[in-house]
C-alpha cells in the first residue's frame, strides 16, 4: 500500500500577511491571530480544507497556528472535525513545538483531530516532555533543524523514551549541507513522519518546488521504500512571497507517480 501524501497546512504560512512575510514568527503570528477568533473560524478552517482537497490531498499536517493550543476551545475543535469529516480529509500529523507547560493541551488537540503524533520541535529538556506523551498515548517525532548530522537527532530521541523518533525534513538537512538520503539510511527505523521539502541553496532556507534546488527529492523517497518506511510523506513548500498551491498540486502528482 503507496504511503499517504498529506498537505502540510504551514505551506499557507505567508498567506495572511498578503505574501509579505517578513520571517517566521510574522507568518505564525498573522495566522493565529487570523483562526483564534471562534466566531469566524469554522468558515475560514473550512475554506481552508476546501482548497486543499482541491488540490488533490486527502491527508494534511496540521500546523498549529491553525488550531492553536493557546486558544482552542472545544467549540473550535468540533468545528475542525466537522471539516475535516465534510471534506474527507484525514490528520497525518499536529505539527507544533511543544513545551512542559502546554504539551497536555497538544496531545488533548492531537487526540482530538485524530491522531496520535505531533512533529516538531520542543522548548525544554526532552525527559520532562515523555511523561505525559506516554500518559496520552501521543508520539513525538522530532524534527530536525538546526541538527548537522542525524547523530545529533539520534542523541536528542534516545533521551525522551519510546514515545519519541524523528521527523525527517530534507530541506533542513539540505541546509545544513547533509546528504538527505544518506541522513534517512542513518535514521532508518527511528523515522517516524517525513516532510519533503526542497530548498535553493545550502546554508540559506529558501524552499522551492522540487527539482528547483539542491534537494534530491526523488532519491529521498526511493531512499524510504529501500528502508522499508511506510508512514505519511508530507508535501512543504512555504514560500514568503507568493502563494504556492500550484506547486504543492503539481508535487503531490510527481509525488504519487513515484509511488505508483
Amino acid at each position: 500500500m503507496p504511503n499517504a501524501i498529506s498537505f502540510m497546512t504551514a505551506n499557507f504560512v505567508a498567506r495572511e500577511t498578503g505574501y509579505a512575510m517578513r520571517d517566521w514568527g510574522h507568518g505564525h503570528h498573522a495566522t493565529s491571530d487570523a483562526f483564534a477568533p471562534l466566531a469566524t473560524f469554522a468558515e475560514r478552517f473550512d475554506g481552508l480544507l476546501g482548497e486543499i482537497r482541491e488540490l488533490g490531498f486527502d491527508a494534511i499536517d496540521l500546523w498549529s497556528a491553525h488550531l492553536a493550543p493557546e486558544w482552542a476551545t472545544d467549540a473550535h475543535v468540533e468545528a475542525a472535525r466537522a471539516a475535516l469529516d465534510r471534506h474527507g480529509l484525514s490528520v497525518a500529523s499536529y505539527a507544533t513545538s511543544v513545551s512542559p507547560g502546554d504539551v497536555d493541551r497538544v496531545c488533548e488537540l492531537a487526540s482530538a483531530v485524530g491522531v496520535d503524533l505531533l512533529t516538531g520541535g520542543f522548548s525544554s529538556d526532552v525527559e520532562r516532555l515523555a511523561p505525559a506523551l506516554e500518559r496520552h498515548g501521543v508520539r513525538l517525532g522530532f524534527e530536525n533543524h538546526p541538527e548537522r548530522t542525524p547523530a545529533e537527532v539520534l542523541a536528542t530521541i534516545d533521551r525522551g523514551g519510546p514515545m519519541l523518533g524523528a521527523t525527517v525534513d530534507t530541506g533542513w538537512w539540505g541546509t545544513q549541507g547533509y546528504d538527505p538520503v544518506r541522513a534517512i539510511e542513518e535514521l532508518d527505523g527511528r523515522i517516524l513522519h517525513v516532510h519533503l521539502k526542497d530548498v535553493l541553496a545550502r546554508g540559506a532556507h529558501d524552499t522551492c518546488r522540487w527539482g528547483l534546488g539542491v534537494v534530491p527529492i526523488e532519491d529521498c523517497v526511493r531512499a524510504l521504500g529501500r528502508i522499508g518506511y511506510e508512514g505519511p510523506l508530507s508535501v512543504e513548500h512555504e514560500p514568503p512571497d507568493v502563494d504556492p498551491s500550484d506547486d504543492a498540486r503539481a508535487m503531490r502528482a510527481e509525488l504519487a507517480g513515484w509511488l505508483a
